[in-house]
């Protein structure tokens, strides 16, 4: 199971369900797709096929985003469906 947070034009926000338990979100897009780190800080764990540019604007949106994405991250593994 793989929840989507949100989106945003071509990207989605996501998680997979039976993942690392460290805090962090995926992004996919045509392009390609990135995995951040959401504590302590956020910052870019992987990526592909992504410019430079658009990890910039994925790692702006998801600071800005970050409290949403930590929220979604506890009510979704804490109903356990993980």
């Amino acid at each position: 199971m793989s929840p989507t947070v949100f989106r945003i034009g071509s990207y989605r926000f996501y998680f997979f369900s039976r993942e690392e338990e460290r805090v962090h979100v995926h992004v996919i897009s045509p392009d390609g797709e990135a995995k951040f780190w959401l504590e302590p800080t956020v910052s870019l764990a992987a990526y592909t096929g992504l410019t430079k540019r658009q990890l910039i604007r994925l790692q702006k949106l998801t600071e800005e985003r970050k409290n949403e994405i930590i929220n979604a991250w506890k009510e979704h593994f804490q109903a356990g469906d993980h």
